[in-house]
This record gives structure tokens, sequence and C-alpha cells, in this order.
């Protein structure tokens, strides 16, 4: 999921402070060598900051609780850490996978991880073009293949090969392949007479198919699939549909939902028997996320409907997070960070589930077992 951004550039300082924290080296025996991760707005750790782009997260106060940054804005949109951020933290990484766009991502900071993700990005190319430029999920595969080239020139190609078999391969995308692209009004409507929901559906799990084959070919193995949230339940979509604090939108989570059916199938039966030596996870984030809506008072939440950073309506759910949003004095009791993505607290109590929790939300096993195998 992303949003409009005004432009406004990072920084220079914190790409250098990222890039003096210490680095993994190739020898350290840990089941976890490096993460990669792929995906929209959810997870871009900064790479849309290169970009000629709309969407941008690169202004304050997004980044305000992000402590390696003293605050200031990273290009993550969310007050503090993504759920990657948090998952390769736990998962024992050093450092966190640097943007591919960043100048700092290349040598050896590279064995930590790198992180592909862009706010728009989507399956499907068409979609985020509502924002210019993004990196949909296509592209992010055609870098990673330049970056397992560098893999060879650093450890070798047989370390390089066993390197990349043990690291984690984080993929959080599709979101935006709705809400950017099938259900954007007007712009889409056209489509949805010709193309009906399931033959959408099977357009992302055909191109979804092929991309995470790509990365099996370049060597990745332990994959880990987010499947799409309960979108209709975002602020944003409260707001534009005026709709009540426990109302969603019907027809954009049943389009999750479709989707997401699809996609355990994709996972845990067509490219499990099909490639025998990888392991896939399902991450139902669908049901993480939409236990938090429907029960954050029991999560130390006063509420799951209202943005923390925004503008517009009730819930400050109209206008995305930037220097002139309204800001919510306590960032902790906030399910969302702004119309579109969770704050940090979420995306703790979400990440702990996937790395703890039970075949509930995350099948075949939980990510710490991932790691270990």
């Amino acid at each position: 999921m992303t949003m409009i951004k005004a432009i406004f550039l990072v920084p220079f300082f914190i790409l250098f402070f990222f890039g003096s924290r210490r680095v993994a080296s190739a020898g350290d025996q840990k089941a976890l060598a490096a993460s990669f991760v792929f995906g929209d707005s959810l997870v871009d750790a900064g790479n849309n900051n290169y970009l000629q782009t709309l969407s941008r997260a690169n202004s304050p106060p997004n980044g305000i609780d992000f402590k390696p940054s003293r605050g200031n804005p990273t290009g993550r949109f969310t007050n503090g850490r993504t759920i990657a951020d948090i998952v390769g933290e736990k998962l024992g990484q050093p450092n966190y996978a640097v943007p591919y766009l960043a100048p700092n991502a290349n040598g050896e900071t590279l064995l930590n991880g790198v992180n592909y993700a862009s706010g728009g990005g989507g399956i499907l190319n068409a979609t985020g073009s509502v924002f210019v430029n993004r990196l949909g999920m296509d592209i992010q595969v055609d870098y990673f293949s330049i970056t397992r080239k560098q893999f060879d020139k650093l450890l070798g190609e047989d370390k390089a090969r066993d390197y990349i078999k043990k690291s984690l391969f984080s993929i959080v995308i599709g979101s935006n392949d709705f809400l950017n692209n099938y259900l954007v009004p007007f712009v889409a409507a056209q489509a949805r007479l010709t193309q009906p929901p399931e033959a959408f559906v099977e357009d992302m799990i055909n191109h979804l198919r092929d991309q995470l084959k790509r990365l099996y070919a370049l060597d990745a193995r332990k994959f880990v699939v987010g499947n799409v949230a309960p979108i209709g339940c975002i602020p944003y979509q409260k707001s534009t549909n005026q709709l009540k604090d426990k109302q969603c939108v019907d027809l954009a989570n049943k389009l999750a939902l479709q989707y997401n059916a699809r996609l355990k199938d994709l996972l845990m039966v067509e490219l499990k028997d099909s490639l025998k030596d990888a392991h896939f996870v399902y991450a139902n984030v669908y049901d993480l996320v939409m236990d938090l809506i429907v029960n954050y008072k029991q999560y130390g939440f006063t509420t799951s409907s209202e943005a923390c950073c925004g503008t517009g309506g009730r819930l400050a759910g109209i206008l995305p997070c930037g220097p002139t949003s309204s800001l919510c004095t306590d960032r902790s009791k906030h399910v969302f960070w702004d119309p579109y993505h969770p704050s940090e607290a979420a995306n703790l109590l979400i990440a702990d589930k996937l790395l703890n929790g039970d075949s509930k939300y995350v099948t075949p096993f939980n990510l710490l077992h991932l790691r270990d195998l």
C-alpha cells in the first residue's frame, strides 16, 4: 500500500550511518545468512527516495520513532520499523537490509541482505502508474539478479550459492494491485467490466508464480510470502467511503480474500510439489491485521480506525502523512500510522506472530523454524 507524497530529500548522513553498523561475515555460523525483501510500501526501506515518484515517505513526521536515524525520515512509510526490519532483527541480522537503490548498496554491506521494495509497486507491471515511478515485482527480481552476480564476486560461486540458499526471501506485495489498479475510481472502471475479479486475481497469481520461480532459479530457497491484508478496513477506505468505525469496504476485502485463497494454493500445493527443495511459508497477514482491528483494545490500542498521522475527515484518512498533517499524542495507541500503513506498535505485534506463531497465522511453520531449516 502507498500514498501520494510531496518530494523531499532524505538527510544524506543517514546513508553513512546505516553503512557504519557491523556487517555480517560470510563465515558467521548462522542459519539465516541474509534477508532479501521484496514488496511495496509496507516494507519499503527507502528505495523510493531515489526515484522521481509521487510515492514518498521521506518527510517528517515519518520515521519519528526510528531510532537508528534519530527520528529523521528514511523513506519508511511508518513511524518506526517495518515488519521486515523487525523480523530481520529477531532472526539475528546485525543490520537492516540496505535499499537496493541507495548509494551504499555495494560490497560487504550486501551480505546482510538487500531491500528491493517500493511504495506503489505491485505484482502486475501496470500497478501504481498513478505515482509515475515505482519498482514493480518484475523489476525487483531483475535487480536481485544483479545482486546475485555481485555475491559470486564477493564470495565465489560455491559459497555464494550456499549463502543465498540459507537466506530469507520475504515477499509482501499485492495490495496495490487492488488499491492502485483494479479499484481505482474511473480509471479502472472499464477494465472491471471486461475483466471480472476471478480473471484479475488469476492474472496476479500467474505473474507471481513466474516471479517466485525466477527467484528460485537464482538459488532462493527460503520464502515467506504475505497475503493481502483487509484493505477495505484501512482509514483511507473508511474515510473516502464515509463508513462508521466498525465498517469496512466489502468489495476490497472480498478481492483480498479471493486472492489470498489462490495464493495459499500456489504456495502450499503447486510450488511445494514442483520445487521440492524450497520452503514456502504462507503468512496470513489478513487475519493478523483483522484481529488487531477487531480486538484493538485487548492489545492496548485506543483506536483501529483513526490514523495517527494524516489529514481529512474525522479519521485523518484522506491525505497522506506529511509536515502539515495532524499528529496523535501517543503513537503506540494507534493501529494505523497513516491512512494506509500500520504503526510500529502494530508491526511489532504482527512480526511476533510471524516469528513465533502457530498455523493460524503462519503455515506450515513460523519464521524461527524456517530460519533453522
